[in-house]
């Protein structure tokens, strides 16, 4: 397999997250109301079923290979309840995989808030549902309020890991596993365990995850597919080191090849100025301070001893779209970013913005177009006149 990434797999013909495409692009957040976006500015994204069923027949139409929903079960306050309406992943998932037709519709599953038996269960009835255009996303729980919720307690951040590697384990041996079997870990047990009918893909769905410590990157590097990266610097150069980190850790201590995917958040102008006022008006003025305060204190963020400059544009970028690289500025701007992304070892990225359906609406018409001829990516089937996507995001049924 190549440095980039594997290529299309026997065992998942269907799943675009496997194909040629030098970079791949999917969707970040669509399930969540507000996105990626921390701010009170209207419009912003409203979570509907109209609208997620719109957004994804574009994105599915205009050749996206991925649309990734947040795992989310309760908001993070302010004025905007950041993320506080979503909808449950597996079924939002099993929905869209329905209404589409080639583009890979990944669940995002709390291990702790959800048994893997079920998982297994609900994942494989996906990857039906979709003829095996289905991942799954793996976060271990890291929101102690959710998981209060659900009378869990919060676990050390080592033993989410280990929790985690039990969980996945199962869930392969039942996706596997022909005949019944025993599991005994140290934290899960089960019993004479089996399932059927097996996931279309093989050996297994493709897994994803995003873990950024020491322990979630050896997580990632044993048992998942794709690594979902936060850059710790927009530095590209630095940006170079922490990915080709990564795949030195997948190769060396697991012999295995891993995609590197990262998350942008998307302000398109016709100017610069024009965009980067824009991002000013719903970042700065608009940006809802009190949901960043709880997120940021979640994460600990007061007990690092960070310099307030450096506070100052974490937290600025968490608003701007769940702290991902700027993609700031005219079409040409954009692909040049893009492309720097892609030869720095990303092969593929999220993108969010506060209006998805405008947003995407223009970066198909003008965007998508330079990244083809930009060599990063392969025409699509077909870009057609979108529909009005934006009425169906305020809850006009499409059919």
């Amino acid at each position: 397999m190549s440095a980039s990434g594997p290529k299309t797999q026997t065992g998942r013909p269907h799943n675009p997250l496997f194909n040629n495409n030098k970079l791949k692009l999917g969707l970040f957040g669509v399930n969540v109301s507000n996105g990626c976006a921390i701010t009170t500015i209207e419009p912003r994204h409203k979570v509907t079923w109209p609208g997620s069923l719109a957004i994804a027949k574009a994105a599915d139409r205009y050749g996206y290979e991925a649309l990734v929903p947040v795992a989310r079960w309760r908001g993070f306050g302010g004025e905007s309840n950041f993320n506080g309406t979503c909808f449950e992943t597996y079924t939002w998932a099993a929905g869209l995989g329905q209404a589409t037709e080639d583009i890979c519709i990944l669940t995002t599953s709390h291990a702790p808030t959800m048994h893997p038996i079920v998982a297994a269960k609900q994942a494989a009835t996906v990857d039906h549902i979709t003829n095996g255009r289905f991942a799954l996303n793996i976060v271990c729980g890291w929101f102690s309020p959710e998981l209060e919720m659900f009378g869990v307690p919060q676990m050390e951040h080592d033993a989410r890991y280990d929790y985690a590697a039990e969980w996945i384990e199962i869930m392969k041996l039942l996706w596997s596993r022909e005949e019944e079997f025993d599991y005994e870990g140290k934290f899960l047990r089960v019993n004479k365990g089996f399932a059927m009918p097996k996931p279309l893909q093989q050996p297994f769905p493709a897994l994803m995850n995003a873990g950024g410590s020491g322990k979630g990157r050896h997580f990632a590097a044993k048992y998942c597919d794709m690594a979902f990266v936060l850059l710790s610097s927009h530095n590209l150069e630095d940006g170079r080191s922490q990915i080709d980190a990564f795949r030195r850790l997948a190769r060396e201590e697991y012999g295995r090849e891993l995609q590197i995917w990262g998350n942008c958040y998307v302000v398109h102008g016709d100017t610069k100025k024009e965009a980067e006022a824009e991002l000013n008006r719903y970042v700065v003025d608009k940006g809802d301070e009190r949901a960043v305060d709880l997120l940021t204190h979640v994460m600990g963020l007061q007990s690092l001893a960070l310099p307030p400059e450096v506070i100052g544009q974490f937290r600025f970028h968490l608003k701007a779209g769940w702290g991902g690289s700027p993609l700031v500025g005219t079409a040409d701007h954009i692909v040049d970013q893009l492309g720097k992304l892609s030869e720095i070892g990303f092969d593929g990225i999220l993108l969010s913005w506060v209006d998805y359906s405008a947003g995407l609406e223009r970066w198909n018409r003008e965007v998508m177009p330079l990244l083809e001829q930009a060599g990063l990516r392969h025409p699509s089937r077909g870009r057609p006149a979108m529909r009005d996507i934006t009425a169906a995001a305020r809850g006009t049924a499409v059919t």
